[in-house]
């Protein structure tokens, strides 16, 4: 049975939500919504875009579902509030599990979560609201990923972590095993994580460092 959606969101990820809701779910996407200070053209991608203040009144939460397409901006929090004010409004927040990602049916979703192809979602994980999961990672059992959080690709997780909400993990960040990441952390590219932290941290790894010769010297 086709259900009825409608999109938060006019960017790159609305973009992206709509094509993996179209091609790889039950879910029509109807409509478009942003603020009413950020509305531009009436129509995106071929179908209305309406005021979230007004959208209740065009798209009845009764008869429609919403997904709140927002990335990390402000740390997650942007995707947060929306989350909660579309709640308040009555709708019902779907998610969304790629049907080319690995799990055993057993992963605990919460809502507006969406998890991209190529994950490897380990038994006995659970998934919070709003969390974002892009495409390759792995997420090793018994771990928990909390609400609102934004995990880009390549990232390892290992087993028994817990990871706070809010947070980022970059591409190929590495959490160790039993690690738990405080609420509000950016974890950025390439960083290995190897013992808990408190919230608000931040850990980067070390960017490469320019060779002081150039390629051609390795074709001599």
């Amino acid at each position: 049975m086709t259900k009825r959606a409608v999109i938060f969101g006019t960017g790159s990820l609305a973009e992206v939500v709509d094509f993996y809701l179209t091609r790889d779910s039950p879910y029509s996407v109807v409509a478009f919504t942003v603020s009413g200070d950020s509305m531009g053209h009436p129509n995106f991608l071929g179908r209305p875009v309406v005021a979230f203040e007004e959208i209740e009144n065009a798209f009845s939460p009764e008869s429609h579902d919403m997904f709140v397409a927002i990335g990390y901006r402000k740390l997650n929090r942007l995707r947060e509030k929306y989350c909660v004010e579309a709640r308040v409004k009555g709708y019902d927040l779907l998610s969304y599990l790629s049907s080319k990602a690995t799990h055993w049916g057993d992963t605990r979703l919460g809502s507006n979560v969406f998890i991209l192809e190529d994950n490897t979602i380990q038994p006995f994980v659970s998934i919070g609201d709003g969390t974002v999961v892009w495409s390759g990672n792995h997420i090793g059992h018994h771990s928990k990923i909390g609400d609102f959080c934004f995990v880009t690709s390549h990232v390892v997780v290992s087993g028994h972590c817990t990871i706070g909400s809010r947070t980022f993990l970059g591409v190929n960040a590495t959490i160790s095993d039993s690690t738990n990441i405080g609420e509000d952390n950016l974890i950025g590219p390439g960083a290995l994580v190897q013992r808990d932290t408190a919230t608000g941290e931040v850990y980067l790894a070390e960017r490469a460092k320019k060779f002081p010769k150039d390629s051609g010297h390795f074709f001599k």
